[in-house]
Parts: C-alpha cells; sequence; structure tokens
C-alpha cells in the first residue's frame, strides 16, 4: 500500500476510486484492493484533519491570551 500525498492529491485519487465504483468500472477483482486503498487514504486524511484541529485550537488559545496580555 503507498503512502497517501499531499492533501489535495490525496483527495482526487479518492474521488478517483469512487467515480470508478460509480462508473461501474470496478471488476470484482479490483474491488478489494481500490476499498482498501479508499480506506488508507480516508484514515489519512481524518489524522492530519484532527492534528491539524488540535494545532489550531493550540494557536488560537495563545492569540487569545497574547492579546489579554496587552
Amino acid at each position: 500500500m503507498s503512502k497517501v500525498g499531499k492533501w489535495n492529491e490525496a483527495a482526487e485519487e479518492l474521488d478517483a476510486i469512487v467515480a470508478s465504483f460509480d462508473g461501474g468500472e470496478v471488476s470484482v477483482d479490483e474491488l478489494f484492493a481500490k476499498l482498501e486503498r479508499a480506506t488508507a487514504i480516508i484514515e489519512e486524511l481524518e489524522t492530519r484533519l484532527s492534528a491539524t484541529e488540535a494545532k489550531v485550537a493550540d494557536l488560537t488559545e495563545r492569540i487569545a491570551t497574547s492579546a489579554d496580555e496587552e
């Protein structure tokens, strides 16, 4: 399983996987591999999003504290 790239690239790959399901382009042989890849992408993007949310919350708190000190 290859590593998930940049956010936009990963989202585009996920969109392509979903489109292949919608278009009926996936054979039974490919189904499991594509589902596995889609799951890996989703998990990675969720992890990144959670980390970004935590960083934003931290920065917001630091900005608020700094503004209170002035």
